[in-house]
C-alpha cells in the first residue's frame, strides 16, 4: 500500500487531473441492474472445491443461487463471480435478508460483505547485498543467488495492484527465453491494451477485475468517478511501480530529475510478471487527487485465477484499516489462505498508519507481512541564511539555486503580508500557501520519512530544531534572506537504516501471539517505473514511499529463493542479510499452520532486527 501524502502537504501541491478521460459511461449488463435496489455484493464462501472440473463447480454455485432466488434468470443476473479454481465460492448481488438466508445453508461456511480496500503506497538491491556485481555490501557468494537462479528467469511473480504500463522499459523481454511451460494464465485485451502486442515473454499475464467495484458504485463505469482504463493498463502508477520493484528488467541510467541515479531493476530481474488489476483510480472526495480503490470480491477472483495460472509468489500492496474483527477468517484473507495452501507465498503490506502500536494490517498468520525501512540514502539540501549560517535539510528540489527574502507564516498570519517571491518558513501543517506566489517553502515538522516534490516552488523538509534556528534568525534580522541549493544524492553515512516512521507497528491486535510484522524491507523513496498519468512520474520513473514499496522487495527475493529447495536456500539467506551493517536476520522458526480440515502447511518466517 503506497503511503499517501499527508493533507497538509496537499496544500503545497498543484491540483492534478486526468483530462484525458471524458464523461462517457460503461455499465454492467442491464439485467443486473433490474435486481432489488437494496442488493449489495456478498461473498459466499464454501471452502475447498468438491470437484476438479471448474465448470461443475460453477454450475453448483448457480444451482445454490437458483434455489435461493427461485429463478434461474435471477440467479444468472445476480452472480458477479464464481470462484472455481483454488477454492469454492461466489460473489453475488443479494439483499441482507437473502444473505442471511443463504448463510444458513449447510454447505456455506461464511457470507462476507464486499468491502473497499486501499493501496498501501535502485539503491535497494545494493543495500540488501543482492547485486549482480560485487559491491561493498555484497560478496561473490551472495552474487551467486542471482546467477544460480539465472536472475529468476523461471519464476513467475503475480502482482495484485492497479495494472501495468506495458510500454515501460521495465517490462522489456530482451534476453529472456520462452515462457515457462507450466504457465496457464493469459493476457486479456481491453481499452488501450492489446493482449497480442502488449504482452511478451516478460509480461506474461494481464487480467483486470471490475465487476465488484461496479456493483458497489451503481453498476456504471462512470468516468467522472473512475479515472482509469477499462483494461490492465495502469492509470494510477502504483501497480507499475510495485511490479518494477519485484521483477522489473534492467534499465540503466534511470533517475528522478537526476536524483537516485543508477540502474533500476527488480529483485528478480528476469522473472516473469503476471499483472492482476484489482484496484482502480477513483476520484477523490470534493475533487481531490484520485486514489486506488479495490474490492474484496474482485481480489478473491484474482487470487482464484492466480492459483490456477501457476504463479510462484503473490505480491499484495493492499489492505484495509486496523483489524476490526476478532476472527481473521471472517475478513478478506481466506482467498490468500488457499493460495498459501497451494504453496504460493502471499506477501502483504503492513500498512502506513504508524508509528503507534497495534496498527499493523494484514495480520493473518499465512501472510508474510512486510514493514518498511529507510535506505542508507538521503537527498541533502543546503540552506544558507543571510548571516552565513548553513544547515542541511532534505528535499527533492532539483531546480536552480534560489536566493530570496525569508519570512515566517502560520495560520494566524495577516493575509495581507506580502510573501510573493520569498521563501517562507512553516510549522503549522494547515498554513495556506497556494496562490501566494512564494518561491519556496521550508516545512519544519516531526520527521516522518516522507519527501514530496512541489512543481511550482521549492519544498524543503526540516525538523523542528532546524526550523527553530531559522525562526530565531528571522525574528532577529531586519531583512532576512536565504539561499537554497538543489538537492543531491548521498549514500552511506550519516544516513542509516531504520524502521520508517509511518510503518505500522505490532503487536498484532487480533492475535498477539502471532508476531507481526514478519519482516522489514526498504520502502522509502524507492525509484521505479510509473504510469505517465501519475503526477510523480518523470521520464518514466518516480520515487514512491510506503509499505507498498517494501512488499515487492520481499516478493522479488522470494521469487529467487523459491527456485531453491529448502536445504539449498538456508546458506544464501544467512549470507544475504549478514552483510548489512547494524543489522542481522535470523531464522525465527518454522510456522506450522493448520486449518481444522486442511492439510498441514510449512512456512519459513524471517524477522529482521535493526
Amino acid at each position: 500500500m503506497e503511503i499517501s501524502v499527508p493533507s497538509y502537504k496537499l496544500v503545497l501541491l498543484l491540483p492534478f487531473s486526468l483530462v484525458l478521460f471524458l464523461t462517457t459511461k460503461l455499465s454492467l449488463p442491464a439485467s443486473a441492474r433490474t435486481l432489488d435496489n437494496n442488493s449489495k455484493v456478498y461473498i459466499v464462501y464454501l471452502g475447498q472445491r468438491e470437484h476438479d472440473d471448474p465448470e461443475r463447480v460453477t454450475a453448483s454455485h448457480h444451482q445454490m443461487l437458483e434455489s435461493l432466488l427461485e429463478s434461474k434468470e435471477d440467479a444468472h443476473n445476480s452472480m458477479i463471480y464464481s470462484y472455481q479454481h483454488g477454492f469454492s465460492g461466489f460473489a453475488a448481488l443479494l439483499t441482507s435478508s437473502q444473505a442471511k438466508k443463504i448463510s444458513d445453508h449447510r454447505e456455506v461456511i461464511h457470507v462476507i460483505p464486499n468491502r473497499i480496500l486501499k493501496l498501501k503506497t535502485t539503491r535497494t538491491w545494493d543495500h540488501l547485498g543482492l547485486s549482480p556485481v560485487s559491491t561493498s555490501f555484497s560478496s561473490s557468494s551472495v552474487k551467486g543467488l542471482l546467477h544460480d537462479t539465472n536472475m529468476g528467469s523461471e519464476a513467475i511473480i503475480g502482482v495484485l495492484d492497479t495494472g501495468i504500463w506495458p510500454e515501460s522499459k521495465v517490462v522489456s523481454d530482451q534476453g529472456l527465453g520462452p515462457i515457462p511451460k507450466r504457465w496457464k494464465g493469459k493476457c486479456v485485451s481491453g481499452e488501450n491494451f492489446n493482449a497480442t502486442t502488449h504482452c511478451n515473454n516478460k509480461l506474461i499475464g494481464a487480467k483486470y477485475y471490475l465487476k465488484g467495484l461496479l456493483a458497489g458504485i451503481g453498476g456504471e463505469f462512470n468516468r467522472t468517478i473512475v479515472h482509469d482504463f477499462q483494461s490492465s493498463r495502469d492509470a494510477n502508477g502504483h501497480g507499475t511501480h510495485t511490479a518494477t520493484i519485484a521483477g522489473g528488467s534492467f534499465v540503466p541510467n534511470a533517475s528522478y530529475y537526476g536524483l537516485a541515479q543508477g540502474t533500476v531493476r527488480g529483485g528478480a530481474p528476469k522473472a516473469r510478471i503476471a499483472s492482476y488489476k484489482v484496484c482502480w483510480n477513483i476520484a477523490g472526495d470534493d475533487g481531490g487527487e484520485s486514489t486506488g480503490s479495490c474490492t474484496s470480491a474482485d481480489m478473491w477472483k484474482a487470487f482464484d485465477d492466480a492459483i490456477h495460472d501457476g504463479v510462484d509468489v503473490l505480491s499484495v500492496s493492499i489492505g484495509g484499516s486496523i483489524p476490526e474483527d476478532s476472527e481473521v477468517d471472517k475478513l478478506d484473507n481466506i482467498a490468500a489462505f488457499h493460495a498459501v495452501s497451494k504453496g504460493i507465498p502471499v506477501v502483504a503490506a503492513a500498512g502506513n498508519e504508524g508509528p503507534a502500536a497495534q496498527t499493523v494490517d494484514n495480520v493473518a498468520p499465512w501472510f508474510l507481512t512486510v514493514a518498511a525501512t529507510t535506505l542508507d540514502r538521503s537527498f541533502p539540501t543546503k540552506i544558507t541564511l543571510g548571516n552565513n549560517q548553513t544547515f542541511l535539510a532534505e528535499s527533492l528540489y532539483t531546480g536552480p539555486d534560489i536566493s530570496t527574502g525569508l519570512a515566517f507564516l502560520d495560520s494566524n498570519s495577516d493575509d495581507n503580508v506580502d510573501v510573493k517571491g520569498k521563501t517562507v518558513l512553516v510549522f503549522d501543517s494547515t498554513t495556506p500557501i497556494t496562490g501566494k506566489g512564494v518561491a519556496g517553502v521550508i516545512l519544519a515538522q516531526k520527521p516522518d520519512d516522507l519527501l514530496q516534490r512541489c512543481h511550482s516552488f521549492a519544498c524543503i523538509f526540516a525538523d523542528y530544531e532546524l526550523g527553530t534556528d531559522i525562526l530565531q534568525y528571522i525574528r532577529t534580522t531586519r531583512s532576512p534572506t536565504v539561499r537554497i541549493n538543489s538537492a543531491t544524492t548521498l549514500t552511506g553515512l550519516p544516513a542509516t537504516t531504520k524502521v520508517a516512521a509511518f510503518s505500522c507497528r505490532g503487536p498484532n491486535s487480533v492475535s498477539p501471539a502471532i508476531l507481526k510484522p514478519d519482516i522489514a524491507a526498504p520502502g522509502v523513496s524507492i525509484l521505479a517505473a510509473l504510469s505517465p498519468f501519475d503526477s510523480k512520474e518523470h521520464d518514466g520513473f518516480g520515487l514512491d514511499t510506503g509499505t507498498s514499496m517494501s512488499t515487492p522487495v520481499v516478493s522479488g527475493i522470494i521469487a529467487l529463493l523459491n527456485l531453491y529447495t529448502l536445504i539449498g536456500l538456508l546458506p544464501h539467506l544467512d549470507q544475504l542479510w549478514s552483510q548489512q551493517p547494524g543489522g542481522q536476520v535470523y531464522l525465527e522458526n518454522l510456522f506450522l499452520l493448520k486449518d481444522q480440515t486442511r492439510s498441514l502447511q510449512i512456512h519459513l518466517t524471517l524477522e529482521e532486527v535493526l
